[in-house]
């Protein structure tokens, strides 16, 4: 049986942030990510997952500059050594979380150089903390223009250069149906690969029901094919978080 995480970004986004952990609870997750929680202590964060006996499936890393600068850099030439400086700021938070998957942005670069510092920044990380589970995600061109990993293909070209134990794909359902147009077939191809996965409704982003698509037959399969990891439900609700609930509990 499927195991869903709750996208707090985006689930029960209509409470405040530390209150949507016990909501998250109550309609019946038992894991939660977060895509940017530095804006809380990590403190508060800990002790909002252990009051409602939640786990943390999944952030992302470094963190972002939220004064204007780019949510993620790691493959951008010249900032290595901020990459690395900031990691170490999102590994102290995922340890205190006990956060199962940290993502690595790449951020806005292209070319070989851009290749190697990804390449280059993923090792150092991967071995700087190898008992940490990294994932990278390809992002559609128009969610993230100029980002570095905009293809399945750049993805798993990456992973299998750093070539390292601990590091894997973000499979994110709504990236591999505008990327490729059939995100069946992309998972068919690159589902070995992924580490954790997340849906939602498409074309539209909303809950994973009722959209034309077959969210049952891709869970099964994706469920057949050995993946035993979470399933991130990142998707932005059409109205309160609760009333859009339906398909968690037709697969409970």
């Amino acid at each position: 049986m499927a195991r869903f995480a709750a996208n707090l970004t985006h689930l029960f986004a209509e409470l405040p942030f530390l209150e949507r952990f016990a909501a998250a609870k109550a309609a019946g997750f038992d894991h939660v990510e977060v895509l940017f929680p530095y804006e809380a202590s990590a403190t508060e964060t800990r002790t909002a997952l252990i009051m409602n006996g939640l786990e943390m499936a999944l952030m992302c890393g470094p963190p972002p500059n939220w004064t204007g600068g780019p949510r993620g850099f790691a493959a951008v030439p010249g900032l290595e050594d901020r990459f690395r400086r900031d990691l170490d700021r999102a590994l102290r938070y995922a340890d205190v979380l006990k956060c199962r998957n940290l993502c690595l942005l790449p951020g806005p670069a292209r070319g070989p150089e851009a290749r190697e510092t990804l390449i280059g920044n993923l090792r150092w990380a991967t071995a700087r903390a190898p008992n940490r589970a990294f994932v990278i995600e390809p992002v559609a061109e128009e969610e993230a223009p100029g980002d570095f990993l905009c293809d399945f293909d750049s993805a798993a070209d990456v992973i299998a250069a750093v070539a390292a134990p601990n590091l894997g794909l973000l499979f994110d359902l709504w990236q591999a149906d505008r990327i490729t147009g059939d995100a069946l077939a992309a998972w068919a191809r690159y589902g070995p690969l992924a580490r954790h996965v997340q849906i939602v409704g498409l074309p539209d982003r909303h809950e994973p029901a009722d959209d034309g698509f077959d969210h049952a037959g891709f869970l099964d399969r994706v469920a057949a094919d050995g993946y035993d990891g979470l399933i991130g439900a990142e998707y932005t609700p059409r109205a309160e978080t609760a009333r859009g609930l339906r398909w968690l509990a037709d697969r409970g």
